[in-house]
């Protein structure tokens, strides 16, 4: 009974609710009627309103108005899609050029004082959207008024594509700029981006190489920031709203200047067809200063392809004359087999099977170590390499770095050119510097580790300590040879060959060399290359110098001469008369003379 009843009460319930619903329903639909007559009828009043009713000129003034009104709504949504082009280019398109810039952001460069080399500055650069040119014709006649230098023909090319991103042309002035946003043109906008600047111009070329249009380094220590990834933390810095510290060269642009000033100076003088120059810090292996004419300014590299205007200090490889004299006599004196006061005969010409070899200005008597060096005798040196051995010299050389290729900070280096099969004839003529051509940055370390106590270390462009520099450098030569090769550069200076860089008050000694030139594959007797190896001061060396002549002529002056101790001697004279001051080296007019510099080491007699 109780079922029966719960049974007809849900029955009860459904019917109501049906009823309720199916109520609803009916209402929604009657207001749904409602307003959709209600809407046809406003619908048919405005047509009314704009086309009017009936017929003839009412009708069509009508239809006038109603398509003058479609035609505003086109015109407008038009005016509206420029707008958006002028003023809100493509986001991606503009956050990824922003990216690109931010990407190369380089570290500014700064000599030993903190003297700017190279820095970024900010310029404008055109671009286009293609896809974004209304009218490709127009916007090529405007920018070509605009824009003179530019190619209509690449121009047209350029925008016709339906690219989102086109440079137009980088690096543009203020006064392009303003021209350019005068047009006006819809897809047409600027960017800021890096461009690299070099205050100093060419004075500091070869060092420093330069960056291409993309702010990327394509030459010099420019190129080994790229790679040693010091641009790739510059850009970094610059990507979260800082700046990388600059990078301190080792190079002090005043003495850069001096050196550069001096060696044009030179260069013209005796009209060579190229020079170069370099001075290192003996102790760190520092180079404070590298010059190499011809040049050119990185703000405009061009000229940087030309091939005489390599760096001839890292790229060139010349057989550097009398200088490896210093290293043949080094290299017997650390041996023991040799001192001072041995003797060699250099009374008559040295034969060696269909070769002979003489001395340029002969002696025609024996000669002892330090003779041998002063007078520059080919035939001593080519007897004291002799008494070494082949074997001897060889490993000497490769143990001082003539050998191998040298490969510093800057990308740019050259191999030496050494004899594929090395006998007795080659250890005589290398002896005295013919037969192994070598950079004269080597050279540069070579000698350097004669006079520093014997201490073979890399030369660096970038600042580095002496602990830094002992810690890479290698131990090569004993003390007392080291002393005995500061002797004998110095008394080169006081009776020798170098006594036209013997400038007063510091105490500079060094090593000449007169190469002649290989010219179609032998030697020329006309064209010579002429090298100056210097240090000063001698009783405590602190820095090494190297100047190099290319072709060097004879002037009526140098009475018909045009080997070194006429033209790159007194060259390098007047770089260490400039350089000293700004180097900190005070002049000591009351020096001590070379055999004062030996310690109590017996040397031997010396006639000039």
């Amino acid at each position: 009974m109780n079922g029966q009843a719960a049974l007809d009460g849900a029955f009860r319930g459904g019917a109501v609710a049906g009823v309720a619903a199916g109520r609803g329903l009916a209402t929604v639909a009657r207001w749904s009627w409602i307003a959709i007559k209600f809407c046809w009828r406003m619908a048919r009043r405005t047509v009314r309103l704009l086309i009017g009713s009936g017929e003839g000129l009412g009708l069509t003034s009508g239809r006038l108005r109603l398509a003058a009104i479609a035609f505003g709504l086109i015109y407008l949504a038009i005016v509206a899609r420029l707008v958006q082009y002028a003023v809100a280019p493509n986001l991606d398109t503009v956050e990824r050029v922003a990216q690109a810039v931010a990407a190369v952001s380089r570290p500014d460069i700064v000599d030993r004082n903190g003297m700017v080399l190279a820095t970024d500055v900010k310029v404008s650069s055109l671009y286009a959207e293609p896809k974004n040119i209304i009218d490709v014709d127009e916007a090529v006649d405007l920018l070509a008024q605009a824009l003179p230098d530019l190619n209509q023909k690449d121009l047209r090319a350029k925008l016709s594509t339906k690219k989102g991103f086109v440079w137009l042309k980088r690096e543009i002035s203020p006064r392009e700029q303003v021209a350019v946003f005068r047009l006006g043109i819809p897809g047409v906008a600027f960017v800021q981006e890096n461009k690299r600047v070099y205050p100093n111009g060419a004075e500091v070329a070869h060092v420093l190489g330069f960056a291409d249009v993309d702010n990327k380094g394509i030459a010099g220590i420019e190129k080994y920031f790229d790679t040693s990834g010091l641009t790739a933390a510059a850009a970094a810095a610059a990507g979260q709203g800082g700046r990388m510290a600059p990078i301190h060269m080792a190079l002090d642009i005043r003495v850069q200047h001096a050196v550069r000033d001096e060696l044009m100076a030179g260069m013209k003088k005796f009209k060579a067809i190229a020079a170069s120059a370099a001075i290192a810090d003996v102790e760190t292996g520092e180079i404070v200063s590298l010059v190499s004419l011809p040049d050119y300014d990185p703000n405009n590299p061009t000229d940087a392809l030309k091939p005489e205007a390599i760096n001839r200090v890292n790229v060139g490889v010349f057989e550097m004359g009398s200088t490896m004299k210093a290293m043949t006599i080094a290299m017997a004196l650390d041996s023991g087999k040799v001192s001072l006061q041995s003797r060699f005969d250099a009374r008559g010409n040295l034969r060696y099977g269909r070769f002979t070899i003489h001395d340029f200005h002969p002696t025609r008597r024996i000669l002892s170590v330090p003779e041998v060096f002063i007078h520059s005798s080919n035939i001593g040196t080519a007897r004291i390499a002799l008494t070494m051995g082949v074997d001897a010299h060889k490993a000497f050389l490769k143990k001082m770095g003539q050998l191998d290729r040298l490969q510093t900070e800057l990308p740019e280096s050259a191999r030496p050119i050494v004899p594929y099969k090395w006998g007795e004839l080659n250890t005589i003529t290398i002896s005295f510097g013919h037969g192994v051509a070598i950079a004269p940055i080597q050279s540069v370390m070579g000698v350097s580790a004669l006079v520093n106590g014997g201490w073979l270390i890399k030369p660096t462009f970038l600042q580095r300590s002496l602990e830094e520099a002992r810690a890479s450098g290698t131990k090569v030569l004993k003390e007392s040879t080291s002393t005995q090769m500061r002797y004998l550069m110095r008394l080169n200076a006081e009776k020798g060959s170098a006594k036209k860089a013997d400038i007063p008050g510091y105490r500079v000694g060094g090593k000449t060399g007169t190469a002649e030139k290989v010219i179609g594959g032998r030697y020329s007797k006309t064209k010579n290359l002429t090298a100056f190896t210097a240090v000063f001061p001698m009783d405590k060396p602190r820095y090494m110098l190297l100047v190099v002549l290319d072709e060097p002529k004879s002037l009526p002056e140098t009475h018909g001469f045009a080997t070194s101790g006429w033209n790159v001697v007194p060259v390098g004279g007047k770089m260490v008369e400039r350089v000293a001051p700004l180097l900190g080296v005070a002049p000591d007019y009351d020096a001590p003379p070379a055999n004062a510099l030996l310690g109590g080491i017996p040397t031997g007699a010396v006639q000039e």
